[in-house]
């Protein structure tokens, strides 16, 4: 058999070569066609790009279209195409599969990153390699290594080949080390020292040690950003003419060090001359130019015409044309310095809401969602009710990130959809929690609670714990839209058995059950308030006699059976206030949280006292990524009785008294162990007895007393801290929503403000014969450590590495401590 070779074709002939291989004697009628080489390919497919037929007469222009047919399929790496008589021999070797794609070496970009590069170009698991993009794409990543300095970077890309025509390929990274900034000049600066214009510099040289903040490594793209907030500071302080002329970016032999070269032209200094507003303002003009901030007279500031132009726009979008167009045409006067800044309006259409869509939310109902978006459908489109209904959902606990876009509608230039897409986390959480204390040794509970009980956006928790000084049982539910307005009704049902001694504060035993519920009504969109009713029943025993406690006793005490268990019961009302503009429920970064809160026992109650509380939390972002942030924190309470009780004034009852230490407040101190402690009282003893049997007491100036190692709290109480949060090492950027750590300083103390204890600063200390110096317990308490939150699955964690600064003898101190299901 005779095979005439028509054409042979390999991957970088180009299309004259192969007509001109064809000789011109090949024309022929084709009457047979066969595919050679195939293997992953079905030949059905491979017929498909081929232009030819059995009956069609073939030359060389056809075979030429017939190859550039089979190589745009993208399953080739050769053809061969050859005539035996009259049948058409196609012969072809299949590009090889991907098997697998490594990444070896690669630190300043990731994985996920380059397989976005990878798919643009078609390169993927399972697809036929295109050896010819592997160089362009070795190119483009050094391109990006050069960019962020890195000028001794290299990426290879490797093939090897495996059985059945399969291959792997792996990218390996040398990147080296980042080319550090050596020096910045700018060149041409009269006015401003060069200090002054690199102090917004993001790329910075010769920093101290401790800025951990600043960027050393050139950059291409921040250096451009720099040039910007060059340009900037000019042109906001009046010099309409600062140019920067040129740029030089040089590079030491040892690719190790970058010099940069700024040379600018200053220019002089303009004022506005006039400001005049043209174009469809709505019949808002009068309003518009009252609040303008140009104001003829004054330097020209690019900042000040931005804020003009976006201010413009968002008062035009609150009518519903979303889509504004406001230009600032300056028209300069060399000769007098001056420049007239004429805005040119045009409101465009008057955008609808044609629907409201949610995308991302698996667990959480549409309508839950859809509570909190004040932009209704069929009105107009407001930018500022978008981003409020954007804050509203972000400030819910089972929301980690929410963003928004609106979508034209085609061919309805004046409707959109509004597109909403949220990303949820944990909304309940199984609550265990572990801890360890020189007192209070092991302890567990249990409990769980759901903010988003199926998807409903109601609250529930069930919480039923044991531990070593609490036995507990708790139901609670929350709906936060009882109604339509937002008006929100919950309620309370707990009972509790309580071991004081085992709890760091002085020997007491409780029972208290309790039933309550709380209505809450929106004031606007940051700030509520809420009203509460709760009856309790409360049982003391097993006391202990300290002189602070006795007052409270001594009301209700029987004379006939001093140690008996005491009863009370109280109907409490309360009223709060709430305000919050963070901007995230949980892991906040940015905004505050406030919280006042004001409690009274009613006159009918067996004990008349009132409580008020007030919580505060300001979030300061440091970089503009949110990801470095301070944190600064208040709590203030006092509490006191109000009335008498057969003559005698009534006070709070210890049992409501204000405790610190402990995660939820003094961290680096054991639960509840800052504050007053309890004193116990003995008396002389050297009484005289009469001959008819009367007992004088001795000289009370003789007692003595102890001091407990437990805390009874007091009815008042101040707290505070600084935290720094930080991103957490070794956590991608992605999950830091969900994992947070700070270092921080807490400080705060605990005082009874009603106990004389001068009284008790005169007699002798049983314990040490030392006088009692009352003086130090005025003094802040204060602890210093690290923490680690993170929101699982299974809910809150804490670690916490916590030393106590400033601590009175005998103090409790901790320095690590463990919780599942922390709140915080």
């Amino acid at each position: 058999m005779k095979f005439n070779q028509l054409v042979v074709a390999g991957l970088l002939y180009s299309s004259a070569s192969l007509a001109n291989a064809a000789s011109s004697n090949s024309e022929f009628v084709v009457e047979d066609i066969r595919v050679e080489g195939l293997q992953r390919v079905a030949l059905g497919a491979a017929l498909t790009y081929i232009p030819v037929q059995k009956g069609d007469e073939l030359n060389a222009f056809r075979i030429t279209q017939l190859i550039r047919s089979l190589y745009s399929s993208t399953h080739f790496e050769n053809i061969a195409v050859m005539r035996d008589g009259n049948t058409l021999i196609i012969r072809v070797a299949e590009r090889p599969t991907i098997s697998n794609i490594i990444f070896e070496g690669n630190d300043d970009i990731k994985d996920e990153q380059l397989q976005e590069s990878l798919d643009g170009n078609n390169i993927r698991v399972g697809e036929p390699l295109d050896k010819t993009v592997l160089t362009s794409i070795e190119n483009g990543l050094k391109d990006f290594f050069y960019s962020i300095g890195k000028y001794n970077a290299d990426v290879t890309a490797i093939v090897t080949p495996l059985p059945r025509n399969r291959v792997d390929l792996k990218l390996l990274f040398e990147e080296g080390d980042a080319a550090e900034i050596k020096q910045i000049n700018i060149v041409g600066n009269e006015l401003f020292s060069d200090t002054e214009l690199l102090e917004d510099f993001e790329l910075q040289y010769n920093t101290a040690w401790y800025d951990f903040l600043s960027e050393t490594r050139y950059q291409q793209q921040t250096l451009q950003g720099d040039m910007e907030t060059l340009r900037n500071f000019y042109m906001d302080r009046g010099y309409l003419r600062f140019n920067v002329d040129s740029t030089q970016v040089a590079m030491s032999p040892e690719k190790d060090g970058i010099y940069i070269s700024l040379n600018i032209t200053e220019g002089e200094q303009y004022t506005i001359s006039d400001v005049e507003l043209v174009g469809d303002l709505l019949g808002h003009e009068d309003f518009i130019e009252k609040v303008l901030p140009l104001t003829p007279g004054e330097l020209y500031s690019q900042a000040e015409v931005t804020y003009t132009e976006e201010y413009i726009s968002k008062y035009l979008g609150r009518f519903g044309y979303a889509y504004p167009t406001v230009t600032t045409v300056p028209e300069i006067n060399d000769e007098d310095k001056t420049v007239k800044l004429t805005l040119r309006v045009d409101p465009g259409k008057r955008i609808y809401v044609r629907r409201i869509n949610f995308n991302g939310n698996t667990i959480t109902a549409d309508e839950v969602l859809r509570q909190n978006v004040v932009q209704m459908e069929g009105t107009w489109l407001s930018n500022s009710m978008l981003e409020t209904s954007k804050n509203s959902m972000s400030r819910l606990t089972y929301m980690e990130e929410v963003e928004f876009e609106t979508v034209r509608i085609p061919g309805k230039d004046d409707q959109v959809d509004v597109e909403f897409n949220v990303k949820e986390q944990p909304s309940g959480s199984f609550n265990a929690g572990i801890s360890y204390g020189d007192q209070t040794k092991l302890g567990l509970q249990a409990g769980i609670q759901q903010d988003n009980f199926l998807g409903t956006g109601k609250r529930i928790g069930i919480n039923l714990s044991t531990v070593s000084y609490q036995k507990q049982a708790q139901l609670s539910y929350t709906d936060p839209f009882f109604t339509i307005d937002g008006i929100s009704l919950g309620g309370t049902v707990s009972y509790s058995e309580f071991d004081g001694s085992s709890f760091n504060v002085i020997q007491y035993n409780s029972k208290r059950w309790s039933v309550g519920g709380t209505i809450g009504y929106p004031i606007d969109e940051f700030n509520r308030i809420s009203f509460g009713l709760t009856y309790s029943d409360v049982e003391l025993s097993n006391r202990g006699y300290y002189e602070q406690t006795n007052r409270f006793y001594e009301q209700f005490t029987n004379e006939d059976n001093p140690d008996a268990p005491i009863e009370y019961t109280s109907l409490q009302a309360s009223l709060a206030w709430s305000r919050s503009t963070l901007n995230r429920g949980l892991f906040p970064t940015a905004g505050s949280s406030q919280r006042a809160s004001f409690s009274i026992t009613t006159p009918n109650s067996d004990v008349n006292y009132f409580k008020t509380v007030y919580d505060a939390r300001f979030y300061f972002p440091v970089s503009r990524d949110q990801r470095w942030s301070f944190l600064t924190k208040l709590r203030l309470g006092y509490g006191n009785g109000y009335g008498d009780i057969n003559g005698s004034d009534q006070i709070l009852p210890f049992n409501e008294n204000f405790t610190a230490g402990g995660a939820d407040t003094l961290r680096g101190f054991e639960n509840n162990t800052v504050g007053p402690r309890g004193i116990q009282r003995s008396s002389s003893g050297n009484t005289i007895t009469l001959p008819d049997g009367t007992i004088i007491p001795g000289d009370p100036s003789n007692d003595s007393y102890l001091l407990s190692r437990r805390s009874l709290g007091g009815n008042a109480m101040a707290l505070g801290g600084i935290e720094l949060i930080v991103p957490t090492p070794f956590v991608e950027e992605d999950s830091s929503n969900s994992v947070r750590t700070s270092m921080f300083v807490d400080v705060g103390n605990v005082w009874d403000t009603e106990f004389d204890y001068e009284e008790y600063s005169r007699l002798t200390n049983a314990g040490g014969n030392e006088l009692l110096d009352f003086s130090d317990w005025s003094l802040f308490r204060s602890s210093a450590g690290i923490s680690v939150q993170w929101i699982s699955p299974m809910g809150p964690m804490v670690f916490s590495f916590s030393k106590a600064l400033k601590e009175r003898e005998g103090d409790d101190a901790k320095f690590f401590t463990f919780n599942i299901g922390q709140t915080f």
